[in-house]
């Protein structure tokens, strides 16, 4: 029995990168013995064990085959005999199928420190195109690494463009293409994720939502860079910048969805893109079973973010209603991330990346000042039911009347 650290532990020791999840293949060993020192199985689809004492993951080395449709397709063998070599073949990248002892002996044998070195993300073996994940995932290394200078090889974006058209993407459940979109968009550089994928066809499959905003002119006068998905594209940035969570970074890629239905002949105005949008914004959240919140926040700033940007103009009439749309009384962190999400539109514009945004600040001052009506007055001068939501509406947008015009003098 030999045991190897394979995988983010060998490839991330060697960028120099602080390695915190650990995978370890065991070689030359069989359920039986595994069980037999005290190791605890774990999943049904190839032998992985627990360690008695440390809790962390062994899996015996293992060859694999395709046998079906999508990421689960896949037939595994795991013997004894199946040797370091074998199990290393069967995995996405070369920078990602290395092996090390406890002494730190590298065993590349497809070459993965060479193409760290050179910062490439190539495919090990033409099985790469056997698994349509990979896709994603190899545009998830390109966001992550891309702030060392990694790109993805040629040879590799063609066997990812092979699996685009090959229909294969359609087969990944939404559970599986989640997990993968959300880790990327959480990297430091997510739109690198949404330009590989573009680059190999995928975004159109997966996102055809998105796809279409490149290409697709907005006024030069508020937008400098012109393209829709330039600039949705570098407003995620901006989020990514400003370290914002994924309710916001998911609501900053779907944003402007509805300037994708524009006719041609009303380009550069996308009058009414933001109702417009919500179909498509919802279709995206249903696609990939969003999490509650993320889908919640798209929808939000997909409709208002103009209000956002408009907010010293707003009448307090619309300000309450603004307020009222996001439930800032019960859920004011939510009504924070529109904020952030706003500001990130604002600043992912060629140019305009320092701009200030004083309507942050002034939708927070809103929010306080409709927060601060008290109901207890209102409650003992014996108001209750819908007339006690009435007179509360009332005093609040009194408060914002008088919020308005202290903040313009």
């Amino acid at each position: 029995m030999q045991i190897y650290k394979v995988g983010g532990a060998v490839r991330d020791r060697l960028l120099g990168i602080a390695v915190t999840d650990i995978d370890r293949v065991v070689v030359g060993a069989t359920t039986e013995e595994m069980l037999a020192l005290g190791f605890r199985p774990v999943g049904a689809d190839f032998p992985v064990f627990l360690h008695p004492k440390t809790g962390e993951e062994y899996a015996l080395a293992r060859t694999e085959r395709k046998s079906g449709r999508g990421y689960g397709g896949f037939t595994f063998h795991a013997s004894p005999d199946v040797t370091l070599e074998e199990d290393l073949i069967r995995r996405d990248l070369t920078i990602n199928a290395m092996a090390e002892d406890d002494q730190q002996n590298l065993t590349d044998p497809y070459h993965g420190q060479r193409d760290l070195e050179a910062c490439v993300l190539r495919h090990v073996s033409p099985a790469f195109a056997e698994d349509p994940l990979r896709v994603l995932r190899v545009a998830r290394f390109a966001a992550r690494y891309a702030d060392l200078g990694f790109t993805v090889a040629p040879e590799t974006l063609e066997l990812m463009r092979q699996l685009s058209e090959s229909g294969e993407l359609q087969a990944l459940t939404a559970e599986r293409s989640w997990k993968e979109i959300s880790r990327a968009l959480m990297e430091n550089q997510p739109q690198v994720f949404i330009e590989v994928l573009r680059d190999c066809g995928a975004l159109k499959v997966l996102m055809p939502e998105v796809d279409a905003l490149f290409g697709v002119p907005q006024p030069a006068t508020h937008h400098p860079e012109i393209d829709t998905g330039v600039h949705t594209l570098s407003v995620l940035q901006q989020a990514a910048r400003h370290q914002q969570p994924l309710t916001v970074r998911w609501a900053c890629l779907l944003h402007d969805l509805g300037k994708g239905l524009t006719p041609e002949e009303q380009w550069p105005r996308h009058i009414g893109h933001e109702s417009k949008g919500l179909k498509l914004i919802k279709a995206v959240n249903e696609r990939f079973k969003a999490p509650k919140d993320c889908q919640e926040l798209a929808l939000l700033v997909g409709e208002y973010h103009t209000h956002g940007h408009r907010a010293l103009e707003l009448k307090p009439s619309t300000l309450l209603e603004l307020l009222q749309s996001f439930d800032v009384y019960r859920r004011p962190q939510r009504f924070e991330e529109f904020i952030a999400a706003c500001e990130m539109d604002a600043r992912g514009r060629k140019g305009l990346e320092q701009t200030s945004y004083p309507q942050a600040d002034y939708l927070r001052g809103a929010a306080t000042a409709a927060r601060s009506v008290a109901v207890q007055p209102l409650l003992e001068q014996g108001y209750k039911g819908p007339e006690l939501g009435e007179a509360i509406k009332r005093e609040r947008l009194k408060a914002l009347k008088a919020y308005k015009e202290s903040a313009s003098s």
